[in-house]
């Protein structure tokens, strides 16, 4: 029993121990960042000796092939996104290093358990786990003029969405008598109709929770207003986490009924990934951009979800790992040029590539890749949910994907545009934080690799997905 916990326990007790040292240690940074870092990274291996397919607390909580899968995805993320927030200068940053470091300890002990979550309170208290360190965290920089703003807009949408799957959860447990989601295909092949309300108001909020139309207006102020390490993980880990949410309710709790949702998620699909591609289009500052474009790349994952296959689910999470190293390395390029020159504008990267060549040509990968342009990871990534898609007969759907994917383009390539074609303000090199520097390698290396050689991780998914569908 311990060693299916060990994940969890490391992480609960890694944010005692980041408390403990905030308790003792008032001022400057002192070895919360580092402690948390090493924290992270022993747990991600510490997750490779726990046996899969073991059940706790009658089937309640499982570590799968799923659960863990995620769980090392939030783990590597959370390390990155610790690794670079080293580096940012504002003076919270030093004073209330532990509380910060302490929030996202919890924040991931949360995703760690909704990941293994089979059983609706479960699931719900793994939720408000991941979610209320994001709202503290968001608004860390109390003083800041937007930060207080944002953490509200951002608390009172996360809010709302939970009371929506609190509600949607009372019907499920009103018609099976049961939180347990062994208890949801039978009432579902039954086509009760509080069974199929009560799985409508969960299917909406966890659409809050991922950012998909028409609800992700709270993602733009958010990202724009946090701090920028922050927003690179809270772009992808617990979007990730509302995935494995959304599979374990809708793919492997319903069962053979889940044939039913697969109109309802294709059109969430279809409608999310035009409206983040549109509303990308006329922004000028550059978080606010990756911010839509983000909500665009949550309607691609949503295609391979709508396929309800083993192939579709697979390559959805291989887009997940693909979108991780693209878009968080896109937001740590953006903290060193904000870093540099104080905007966040997407002037700022104008003459980018003549001051700094190797930090405009990462930023011009991870484009490429959020564009889906071979031979990076998001080629593969869209490539393969839009295969698994044709494989269901959805062209429609598909044939939509291919033309905000081409209007996609358009944006990133403007970006692209003012680092290598337009003239530099100014000739000084933009400089790099070692760290900061390190973190945008990792990022590099993933969306490199696995665009040459994607078939390890393509493998990976496959099996995890499979055994969903056994």
């Amino acid at each position: 029993m311990l060693t299916a916990l060990a994940p969890e326990l490391a992480l609960f007790a890694l944010a005692v121990l980041v408390l403990l040292i905030g308790s003792l240690r008032r001022t400057g940074r002192g070895p919360a960042g580092w402690l948390t870092l090493a924290g992270l990274v022993a747990t991600f291996a510490l997750t490779f000796a726990v046996p899969e397919g073991t059940s706790l607390l009658n089937g309640s909580f499982v570590q799968d092939g799923l659960s863990l899968f995620a769980t090392r995805l939030f783990l590597g993320s959370a390390a990155l996104s610790v690794l670079a927030s080293m580096t940012l200068r504002q003076a919270a940053f030093s004073r209330r290093s532990a509380e910060y470091h302490f929030a996202v300890i919890v924040s991931v002990l949360g995703m760690s358990v909704l990941a293994s979550a089979r059983e609706l309170i479960l699931l719900f208290v793994g939720f408000e786990l991941m979610s209320i360190p994001l709202f503290l965290l968001t608004g860390f920089l109390k003083r800041d003029a937007v930060a207080p703003e944002a953490a509200l807009k951002f608390f009172l949408v996360g809010t709302a969405s939970s009371a929506v799957i609190v509600y949607g959860m009372s019907f499920v447990y009103g018609v099976t008598g049961s939180t347990s989601l062994a208890g949801i295909p039978a009432a579902m092949a039954e086509g009760h109709p509080l069974m199929m309300l009560g799985m409508a108001f969960l299917l909406a909020g966890l659409g809050f929770k991922i950012a998909a139309f028409p609800f992700h207006m709270w993602a733009p102020d958010t990202y724009q207003a946090a701090s920028t390490p922050f927003v690179a993980w809270l772009s992808v880990a617990p979007k990730a986490a509302g995935f494995v949410a959304i599979i374990r309710l809708f793919v492997e709790g319903v069962g053979a009924a889940a044939l039913i949702w697969m109109p309802a998620v294709a059109v969430l699909a279809g409608m999310t990934m035009v409206t983040g591609n549109l509303m990308a289009i006329p922004q000028q500052n550059i978080k606010r951009l990756l911010a839509y474009s983000g909500i665009a790349h949550i309607g691609y994952m949503l295609v391979g979800l709508a396929a309800l296959s083993s192939s579709g689910v697979a390559m959805m999470l291989f887009y997940l790992v693909a979108y991780t190293f693209g878009n968080m390395g896109a937001f740590l390029v953006v903290q060193a040029v904000a870093q540099s020159e104080q905007s966040e504008g997407i002037d700022a990267y104008r003459g980018l590539a003549q001051r700094s060549p190797l930090l405009a040509l990462a930023m011009l990968i991870f484009l490429l890749s959020l564009g889906g342009i071979p031979f990076v990871a998001g080629f593969w990534a869209k490539l393969y949910v839009f295969w698994a898609a044709i494989e269901r007969g959805m062209y429609g759907l598909v044939f939509l994907g291919a033309i905000v994917t081409v209007v996609a383009l358009y944006y990133y390539l403007l970006v692209a545009r003012r680092m290598y074609i337009e003239a530099p303000e100014r000739p000084e090199p933009v400089p790099v934080p070692g760290l900061l520097g390190a973190a945008i390698a990792v990022c590099v290396i993933g969306v490199v690799g696995m665009g040459l050689y994607p078939a390890p991780w393509v493998t990976l998914a496959m099996r995890v997905a499979s055994t969903l569908f056994s």
